[in-house]
């Protein structure tokens, strides 16, 4: 497989949980082991668009259980005989092998994946955030060599831009230190949210300036947490930011 792989530095490995709930995109050669018409294709598509069941092939990293993925489109691109080129847009943890094994057997005729290229996972995308190694040592050896930022910049982006579909809470910076010691966030210590926020929902809890401080459950949705005035809006379950990045402005018990 070829295309767009995020990679996290340092820090930016606790955002991961959060980057796994972002959709992913795959353009995918399949091929039939007979030739089809490409109404019948599209019919087939159209079956497996939504919630699917599928379960793990025998060489994978999970356990080989059957689990619930959802499928938000198939496109059919381009089709030359028993060659067929479609994008996927689907729930990351879908395993594009075993949809193209299954629409083989939906068809009647099997099927199995020739080549497969991610276009995108979560807001990145190959036509705006790919890189190769090579960029990558070209920008460290601009910075060593020159102290010119620029590239490195382009190549290394701050971890806030990979929760860009992940609900959003932001908080006064007088909440942020308590944030950070792990409190739960309480309603009078929000300024804004992200409007269609449910409880159970993972959230992102963000500062003023869009720094990324915890992530937390929500208890409230958004509609409860504009209608009360106090109360506990989300739990916090994974702190980002260092502690005393921002000052105490809280009283220990």
């Amino acid at each position: 497989m070829t295309g767009i792989l995020p990679i996290a530095l340092e820090d930016a490995t606790k955002i991961l949980q959060a980057f796994l709930l972002s959709g992913k995109e795959y353009v995918c050669l399949m091929r039939l082991h007979e030739d089809l018409s490409e109404d019948k294709l599209k019919q087939v598509f159209k079956e497996f668009t939504g919630e699917i069941y599928q379960k793990p092939p025998l060489k994978a990293s999970v356990k080989r259980a059957i689990r619930k993925r959802i499928i938000y489109s198939i496109e059919l691109l381009e089709k030359e005989g028993k060659n067929v080129l479609m994008k996927v847009a689907c729930q990351s943890g879908t395993y594009i092998r075993k949809l193209v094994y299954d629409i083989g057997e939906a068809l009647g005729c099997g099927a199995h994946m020739k080549e497969l290229r991610r276009i995108r996972a979560g807001p990145f995308t190959e036509d705006k955030n790919l890189y190769d190694l090579y960029d990558l040592a070209y920008a460290i050896k601009e910075y060593k060599e020159n102290k010119n930022e620029e590239l490195l910049r382009k190549v290394i982006r701050p971890m806030e831009e990979a929760l860009e579909f992940i609900n959003k809470i932001y908080i006064r910076d007088s909440a942020v230190d308590a944030i950070c010691h792990g409190a739960d966030l309480a309603i009078p210590g929000i300024v804004k949210l992200s409007a269609n926020i449910k409880p159970k929902d993972l959230v992102a809890i963000l500062t003023l300036k869009g720094e990324v401080v915890a992530f937390a459950k929500a208890l409230m949705s958004t509609e409860q947490i504009l209608e009360q005035e106090r109360g506990i809006a989300a739990k916090t379950v994974r702190v980002i930011m260092p502690i005393g990045t921002y000052p105490a402005l809280w009283k220990k018990k």
